[in-house]
């Protein structure tokens, strides 16, 4: 899949920011899209883009093991 090399630059940006920053990209430019259809060329690539990166960089937060309990050995009295 040949990919257009502005977009491919955009998403490779967009891979480095944070959970909430791609988020609002992600909001901002899928409201000017939905308000003015077709202002930005390829808007709808960009959009399935950073869906994905944003999908991809959604993860649960690992539950934390509890700390285990170190023994001791204690020779025979």
């Amino acid at each position: 899949m040949t990919q257009i090399p502005i977009i491919a630059a955009l998403l490779k940006y967009a891979d480095r920011l944070k959970f909430r920053q791609l988020f609002l990209v992600t909001a901002s430019l899928f409201v000017i899209d939905l308000l003015i259809p077709d202002l930005i060329p390829f808007a709808d690539e960009l959009l399935l883009g950073l869906l994905t990166l944003l999908f991809g960089s959604w993860r649960k937060p690992e539950p934390q093991e509890p700390t285990p309990i170190e023994h001791t050995e204690q020779g025979p009295q």
